[in-house]
């Protein structure tokens, strides 16, 4: 059955039916469903009638405000739409508008004439179509984003085509800050022990005395030195340029990027701090050596680095050079943390020991846990600062790659070494409820007060707690 702008709505024309898709994403009027066909005899009897039940039914579902001068535009709902085309039909006469009657709806609801000149034209639309009538918001409903699985929104492009939306929308919602780019990297895949060595170990850098009526904090970590090793390429596989329009495009070749020069090298950073005895800052920066040795090259050879090598390296580099920069006034106990990687040396190792003793100083290694880089600094952030800093240098030769590391450890700046230190917990607060928590489930029984299956904590960068503590 056609709807006929020239009949006449019937008494229960406020009474539209609801589409059984009410709720759905999409909301439609079927314009034949909602008004029947009538006598057009009673046309003369019951129009000031239904106009007045028309206008208190409208006002009854929305209240008309004043209308706003602003430039800003407001959202219609399915409510108001409906509103506006009831009143669109009772003023129509042969499917057509008298003058002035768009300008008048518009007033009444508080909307701009071209809203109401729209919905005019898309009700003539879809009456001439035999179509029902799409009044669903416009807007984006942003709650959808979350029914779509991660795999298929990596991309502002592939985001845009799920939602029907053009890239250029999704730009203008993450500028607005309705949507945010997030880079997800993979973590290490703790297990139970590693879980329980990571609680453990973070418990250790509360301060001491911390109770109900106090936030437990982080201790200053100013005696602890933190060491790691890394591999630095000479070159990148792939590096961008800007050239000006009439240069030529630059041509670099290797054999195989597959074995790209690398060296790796031992580096030893600590907190910056003022050195009270020499009046003066200690920038923190111990020192970088590489694992290098000057011979012949063997026809076959193998990237391995034995204990022996680093054990050599932290005894005739790394100690001499803490003796020499460290403020042993502020602190004379000195903690070597490294990772637990099977070359490294053994925090009781007796040759290491016994070097440490004849400088006449304590130092002591201390093995951070496994599968826990976040939990040094250098993994933070120092070794990307340096190889920027070294790529700019464009090496062609080891010892110019090696001077070129060399230097840019020495030019990082202080300020910066700085931040990346602070991305550890230094004096952030943190729930005592949840360090007590953990310290329950390390000091018991292995009971857990929430009933889940143990204990994680993360490194959050974005909160104001460095390192959080959360149960699984």
């Amino acid at each position: 059955m056609d709807f006929d702008l020239n009949e006449i709505p019937i008494e229960e024309l406020p009474n539209i039916p609801i589409p059984p898709d009410y709720e759905s994403e999409y909301r439609f009027i079927d314009l034949n469903e909602c008004y029947q066909e009538e006598d057009m005899d009673d046309h003369e009897e019951e129009k000031e009638e239904d106009e007045e039940e028309l206008h208190s039914s409208a006002n009854n579902m929305v209240q008309p405000q004043n209308r706003s001068l602003g430039n800003k535009k407001k959202n219609m709902t399915f409510n108001l739409k409906r509103a506006i085309i009831e009143n669109l039909m009772q003023a129509c006469i042969n499917g057509k508008l008298g003058k002035g009657e768009i300008t008048n709806i518009a007033n009444r609801f508080s909307v701009s004439t071209r809203s109401v000149s729209r919905l005019w034209h898309d009700l003539k639309t879809a009456n001439a179509n035999g179509v029902m009538l799409d009044i669903s918001s416009k807007m984006i409903d942003l709650e959808l984003i979350k029914s779509i699985p991660l795999r298929r929104r990596t991309s502002m492009r592939s985001l845009a085509c799920l939602l029907n939306l053009s890239t250029s929308t999704i730009h203008r919602r993450i500028r607005d800050g309705n949507l945010k780019p997030h880079s997800s990297t993979l973590r290490p895949d703790l297990t139970d022990d590693n879980k329980k060595e990571r609680v453990e170990f973070c418990l250790k850098m509360i301060t001491e005395g911390m109770n109900v009526f106090r936030n437990p904090s982080f201790i200053d970590m100013y005696d602890r030195i933190h060491i790691d090793e890394k591999w630095f390429y000479i070159t990148k596989t792939s590096q961008k340029y800007y050239l000006h329009a009439e240069e030529d495009e630059p041509l670099r070749t290797c054999k195989s990027k597959r074995f790209i020069t690398k060296i790796m090298f031992l580096t030893v950073v600590d907190r910056l701090r003022f050195d009270h005895a020499k009046q003066e800052m200690f920038d923190g920066k111990i020192g970088i050596w590489p694992f290098v040795i000057r011979e012949a090259a063997k026809r076959n050879s193998k990237n391995l680095f034995y204990k022996k090598i680093i054990q050599n390296c932290m005894i005739n580099e790394l100690l001499p050079a803490i003796v020499e920069k460290w403020p042993f006034t502020s602190y004379k106990t000195v903690i070597v943390q490294q990772d637990n990687a099977r070359p490294h040396v053994h925090e009781n190792d007796e040759k290491f020991m016994q070097a440490v003793r004849s400088y006449g100083v304590d130092i002591r290694l201390l093995f951070q846990p496994p599968n826990s880089p976040d939990l040094n600094v250098l993994d933070l952030g120092f070794f990307r600062a340096i190889a920027a800093l070294q790529h700019k240098d464009a090496p062609t030769t080891v010892d110019e790659f090696i001077a070129s590391v060399t230097r840019a450890f020495e030019l990082f700046s202080t300020e910066s070494s700085n931040n990346v230190m602070n991305q550890l917990p230094v004096v952030l607060q943190c729930d005592s409820q949840v360090v007590n928590e953990a310290r329950a489930y390390i000091s018991g029984d292995g009971s857990h007060p929430s009933d889940t299956e143990g204990v994680v904590l993360y490194y959050d960068r974005t909160s104001n707690l460095g390192l959080i503590i959360k149960f699984e």
